[in-house]
This record gives C-alpha cells, structure tokens and sequence, in this order.
C-alpha cells in the first residue's frame, strides 16, 4: 500500500527551536499553499494551544478543495471539535485515536483507529492515502510529532522556514529523532524579506 507524500513545513530559529519566539505567521502560511495538501496533520499540543482562540474564532464556510484535519490525540485531550470544523480552513475533521484511547461524548468527532496503545502513525498515514485520497499530507505541529515522523521514516520532505531569531536554552526542534541516519538531500534555499530563509530538504 503507497502511503500519502508527507511534508513536515516548520518555522524555526538559528537555534534550531520551534516554540519561544514569534514566527512570521501570514508568510508561514503563504509557503505552506505550496503543497496544496489533501490532509493537514497536527498533534494534540498544537490544538490544544489554539483552544482559547479558536472558541472566539468566526464560523465560516471552507473555501472548495480545502484540507481535512487530522488530529493525533492519543489521550482524548482536545475539545474543539465544532470550532475546528467551522473555522473555514479545512473541510472537516479527522481525530486519529488508539485502541486504549478514552472514549469521546458520542458523536464529538469522526475517528480514525490505528494502533493500540499509541497512534500507529504508518498505518495512520495509509489509511488516510487508501479510505480519504490523500496524495499529500502537510504536518503542522510542532516537535513531538515531526520526530516521531522522523523516527518511522514517515517523513519525505522537511521545509524550514528560519527566522533571524535566537530563541534560547530549552528548546528544542524536534523529539525523539536523535540518531537518526543519512544526510538532508537540500532541494531549495530561497532569501526572503526581514532576514528569513526558506529552506526545503529531501529526507532520506
């Protein structure tokens, strides 16, 4: 079974950390239409950071063709399911669980099961290529799930969007991937405005 393309498109410092500054939010998301992807794959922190915004967020219909959401939330942490639906950035939502996830309300969200203590990512991904359609998956979160991604080899392409910006002791890019083998294959590098780098990696 071919799983989806799966591109990591993280904003990043000289210091190699993902969190503890302010990206360029609007130019972020301008790169990230690049890849036009069928899924945009987020973990839990990610979501859960947004919940305050997102239950002040206007309710508006998604523009054709955008993106299904799929939220790895092994431990049944997120509660804005509605909100995250009818903010008009994807076209629905997916909450990708294990076997020993705790259950949900009844009818909060469409599940996804795969795997049985945590969420198996691999078989995740193919079912998301095989069931949904998917060809490409755009992961938007933060470390913890890109180094699993890492990890399994689930990982084709990492772009970085690096600000001129140190963010200092304690952060850190990505978890969990340390030791990993084979040398970035670098694809791109484009100058931008205020000093940020976009940078495209093939992985191996």
């Amino acid at each position: 079974m071919i799983r989806p393309h799966v591109v990591a498109h993280v904003a990043i410092t000289l210091d190699g950390a993902t969190t503890g500054f302010a990206p360029a939010v609007v130019r972020f998301y301008e790169l990230a239409a690049t890849w036009a992807e069928d899924v945009t794959l987020a973990g839990a922190d990610t979501i859960l950071a947004q919940e305050p915004a997102l239950r002040e967020a206007p309710r508006r219909p998604a523009p054709a063709g955008a993106p299904l959401l799929a939220v790895v939330d092994s431990r049944a942490r997120v509660r804005e399911w509605e909100a995250l639906g009818a903010v008009g950035h994807w076209s629905g939502v997916l909450a990708l669980r294990a076997a020993a996830t705790p259950p949900r309300p009844q009818q909060a969200v469409p599940e996804l099961v795969a795997g049985a203590e945590r969420v198996d990512l691999a078989a995740a991904l193919a079912v998301l290529g095989q069931r949904h359609g998917a060809r490409v998956v755009r992961v938007d979160s933060g470390g913890g799930l890109i180094g699993a991604l890492l990890r399994d080899n689930l990982l084709d392409e990492l772009s970085l969007l690096v600000h001129p910006r140190l963010a200092g002791p304690g952060q850190q890019a990505w978890h969990g991937a340390q030791g990993r083998a084979g040398a970035f294959e670098l694809v791109a590098a484009e100058a931008l405005e205020q000093g940020l780098v976009w940078l495209r990696y093939r992985v191996p």
